[in-house]
């Protein structure tokens, strides 16, 4: 039973809630030993209440799941964990991660709960509703990027918003491409949604959703307003890493059939995780060596 009760926590998720490291990193506080800890405490936080949502959607989707090749090897959906068990654990993560959240910072504690608030709303009806579910997805992760500026009380950076949900937005069109084309015949026995989009229609997206990522990015480095509070920092020499991530992350959908999860793709792949290592490196190097 422990195997399946870590399982469901998808441990292997919390990758996404990285994203709350992002404003320690671009506020150019990774320094500073006490907003280090207390990011740390956000990721930890953010990381039991991820897992107690993700707990909660295979409770509710167990019967859809079965339906996935892979999906219906997840604790629930196989028989192998109760209903009763999984809503005990999720109960304990949902205290625990709440309770510490608003301990960590009043702000941080809100924006938690609007995390667990809008993927309730997803759970129950936004996945029903065309675009939206995709965009309710994105939305998490402009969270996590929120939620991580609150906990070490920096200044919310709109370019941080603005390229986070583009990313999220090419990631989750991703996703539900992969979705139609591994299940044909059962996609919309799968997911409902998946009856309003198209192959065509979700590559459109796809294109739309790249070219807007690397648009903003490129702005971000070349702002006059980041020109400034980095010193004069050459960040614009970072593109390159951009480009490259989203372009062997197409090449793992387009090539390879990959982005049903996007998170197994990205830690699986040598190449990104490679990229990923020499952005943040090149990054912190031209912030510190300007």
């Amino acid at each position: 039973m422990l195997k399946d009760l870590i399982e469901i926590a998808r441990p292997h998720q919390w990758v996404k809630n990285s994203l709350l490291f992002a404003s320690l990193v671009f506020s150019q506080s990774f320094t500073n030993v006490f907003m280090v800890e207390r990011a740390v405490l956000g990721f930890i936080l953010f990381c039991a209440l991820s897992s107690a949502v993700y707990i909660i959607n295979d409770i509710t989707d167990r019967g859809a799941d079965r339906v996935h090749p892979e999906k219906r090897n997840r604790p629930l959906a196989a028989g192998r964990l109760s209903v009763s068990v999984a809503l005990v654990l999720a109960s304990f993560l949902l205290a625990f991660s709440l309770l510490g959240s608003f301990w960590l910072r009043t702000s941080f504690g809100y924006c938690a709960l609007g995390y667990l608030g809008l993927n309730l709303a997803y759970s129950f009806l936004l996945k029903h509703v065309v675009i939206i579910d995709v965009m309710t997805v994105a939305l998490g992760f402009v969270l996590r990027a929120v939620a991580g500026a609150y906990a070490i009380n920096v200044r919310i950076s709109s370019w941080l918003i603005v390229c986070t949900i583009l990313l999220a937005l090419f990631l989750a069109f991703g996703k539900r491409r992969h979705e139609l084309i591994s299940l044909p015949e059962k996609a919309v026995e799968h997911r409902r949604i998946l009856s309003q989009y198209s192959v065509s229609f979700l590559d459109q997206m796809m294109g739309v959703a790249t070219a807007c990522t690397v648009i903003a990015y490129t702005f971000y480095t070349l702002s006059p307003e980041v020109k400034a509070k980095f010193g004069g920092a050459s960040l614009e020499l970072t593109i390159p890493f951009v480009l490259y991530g989203i372009f062997r992350y197409q090449y793992l959908i387009y090539q390879k059939d990959s982005g049903g999860n996007p998170t197994k793709s990205l830690l699986s792949d040598l190449p990104i995780l490679i990229n990923i290592f020499l952005w943040l490196a090149a990054f912190v190097a031209l912030v510190l060596l300007r």
